[in-house]
């Protein structure tokens, strides 16, 4: 492991700070604290699960966040996300996601709240499409429940969907939706009554590594531990500037519209679905949960950003684009728009995770890049995390999400 190598990055502050200049030069209250196990540096998706693991194996574990918790300035807000087995993107995965569908039953058991709702999901596009062949070679490969819908037997089954010819569906009886504030709030109470300090609105100015030792300095203290854990999501970029990791992170819109028959949109008749309506271009969607109305979404709108520029307003030429999508392909979805939000996806260039070891610092963890298909996977993602500061490896196969992807060959 590299001795004497020091890293250090001062940190733009939130662009919610009013008086940017006055932060900077407030001098730092020095503390006196004993040295944790574990600092982990965000506590959004992965960050909370993480804290809940480390903390549950009886790790002193401090938690930074510069923002409240559960908030919605990132990547891990909007009420609903999808958990779904098949995974188009990679046979790899499948083995992760069983693993998470299992630490999810077990926090919704010790939580009491509701973190998942079995729907059932649909894969819809052309038999030859990206989206349809990667599920089936996933649910082919791990011997998945699954059935090959015609344009017939989905239009049958599912009448929301007004499918066009040469259309066909994968479905998948174990997918559903997750409620992620509601998910990140149960790891981060579980993580709490194991005895984690969770600290928020408590922006982080910069990181020291040295041996065997962290330093994390915050507008509030100097905190000191023998591991890091970056969950930084969109702001993983300026807390790791020195890597050059090959991350953007790219705005995303998300719509509510009232159904015009609702009877079509309730969990029980309409599953979740992600819909390939081009090559490559994907839209996804939800039944009716909770009296939000029905949520639809493209995934990745190739709007790039950064954490301090995105664009939160929503125009009103983005909103007919959708309206225009939901009266070709889901005509009944089409009514009052309720609600719009933004959430920025940080984005890898082969769209798999970053799950590794620092190159220069053993005690650094790094988990980011997840690309806007992450949330699901954060409860093992957070074992992972957990089992790296303990024993320098994971039992979880993560070779897809090694730094080393991206070395320049020799």
């Amino acid at each position: 492991m590299p001795t004497g190598k020091v890293e250090e990055r001062v940190l733009q502050p939130s662009n919610r700070w009013l008086n940017a200049e006055l932060i900077l030069q407030r001098p730092v209250e020095k503390r006196a604290m004993a040295p944790y196990d574990v600092i982990i540096l965000g506590l959004g998706a992965m960050g909370s699960a993480a804290a809940y693991h480390l903390a549950r194996r009886g790790r002193r574990v401090l938690g930074l966040e510069q923002f409240t918790p559960a908030h919605d300035r990132g990547a891990s807000h909007g009420r609903s996300r999808i958990i779904r087995e098949a995974y188009f993107e990679d046979p790899r995965y499948v083995p992760l996601i069983r693993r998470a569908y299992e630490l999810w039953d077990t926090l919704q058991q010790e939580s009491g709240a509701r973190l998942l709702l079995p729907t059932g999901g649909l894969m819809i596009g052309p038999e030859e499409s990206e989206l349809v062949q990667g599920a089936l070679a996933s649910a082919r490969q791990h011997d998945l429940r699954h059935e090959l819908l015609s344009r017939a037997d989905l239009r049958r089954r599912f009448a929301q969907f007004a499918a066009e010819e040469a259309t066909v569906a994968v479905w998948e009886p174990r997918a559903g939706a997750l409620f992620p504030e509601d998910c990140i709030r149960a790891h981060l109470a579980g993580a709490t009554r194991a005895g984690a300090v969770l600290q928020f609105e408590e922006p982080v100015r910069q990181w020291h590594a040295a041996g065997d030792t962290v330093e994390v300095t915050t507008a509030g203290g100097i905190y000191s531990a023998g591991r890091l854990i970056v969950t930084a999501g969109p702001w993983a970029g300026q807390v790791l500037p020195r890597l050059g990791l090959p991350l953007e992170v790219e705005r995303n819109v998300m719509y509510w519209f009232r159904p015009r028959d609702p009877a079509l949109f309730t969990p029980d008749r309409c599953p979740v679905y992600i819909y390939e309506y081009a090559p490559r271009r994907l839209v996804y969607g939800f039944p009716a949960l909770r009296a939000d109305g029905i949520k639809v979404a493209y995934h990745h709108s190739g709007e790039l950003c950064t954490p301090e520029t995105i664009r939160r307003d929503v125009g009103e030429d983005e909103i007919q684009g959708m309206r225009g999508l939901l009266a070709r392909y889901l005509p009944e979805a089409n009514g009052e728009l309720l609600q719009t939000a933004t959430c920025m996806y940080t984005n890898t260039p082969d769209g798999h995770f970053i799950i590794d070891r620092h190159p220069d610092y053993a005690s650094v963890t790094i988990a980011c890049g997840f690309s806007g298909h992450g949330f699901k996977f954060s409860p093992v993602i957070g074992e992972a995390l957990a089992e790296f500061c303990e024993y320098g490896h994971t039992r979880h196969d993560i070779e897809l999400f090694r730094l080393r992807r991206f070395a320049s060959p020799v």
